[in-house]
C-alpha cells in the first residue's frame, strides 16, 4: 500500500510541474515583450537629445547674456563660443572678461554648436544652431535658438 501511495504522489508531482515546452513558450513570450520594450525605449533617446539641445540653448544663452553684461556686447561670429572659454584678442576686445565655460559646448551628437551674431531671423540677438542627427548644416533636422517655439 505504501508503494502505491508513493507512486501516486510521484505522478501528481510530475503532472503539477511545468513541461519543457511550456517553459520555452513562456521564455519566448518574455523575450518578445522585452524586445518590444527595448525598441520603444530606443525611440525615446532621440527625444531626450532634442530636449538636451533646448536645455543647452538656454544654458549657453545665459552665459552669452552674462558675457554681454561684462563685455558690453555679444561675441562676434568670428570670436564664436570660444569667447566664453578664452578672452578674445580680436576686435572688439571685451571691457571686462571672465571665463564662463570650461570648454566650447557640443551638441548631443558630439558636434560643436554653431554661433552667429547677428542672428538670421533676429539681427539684434545671437543665434545658436545644432546641425542635428545628420551633422550637416542647412538640412531639415537643424535646430536654431531663433526657431519659433
Amino acid at each position: 500500500m505504501k508503494n502505491n501511495a508513493s507512486a501516486a504522489n510521484l505522478r501528481r508531482r510530475i503532472k503539477a510541474g511545468f513541461t519543457l515546452l511550456e517553459m520555452v513558450i513562456v521564455l519566448g513570450i518574455i523575450a518578445v515583450l522585452l524586445g518590444g520594450s527595448i525598441a520603444l525605449i530606443g525611440g525615446l533617446g532621440e527625444g531626450a537629445k532634442l530636449q538636451r539641445v533646448e536645455a543647452d540653448f538656454n544654458a549657453i544663452g545665459a552665459a552669452l547674456k552674462t558675457y554681454k553684461l561684462n563685455a558690453g556686447n555679444y561675441p562676434t561670429t568670428q570670436q564664436g563660443l570660444k569667447a566664453l572659454v578664452e578672452k578674445p584678442s580680436g576686435s572688439p576686445v571685451p571691457r571686462r572678461w571672465t571665463q564662463l565655460s570650461e570648454a566650447v559646448p557640443k551638441d548631443p551628437w558630439g558636434v560643436d554648436y554653431i554661433y552667429r551674431f547677428p542672428g538670421k531671423r533676429i539681427a539684434s540677438e545671437f543665434e545658436l544652431i545644432s546641425k542635428g542627427k545628420d551633422m550637416q548644416e542647412g538640412t531639415d533636422d537643424d535646430f536654431s535658438s531663433q526657431d519659433p517655439k
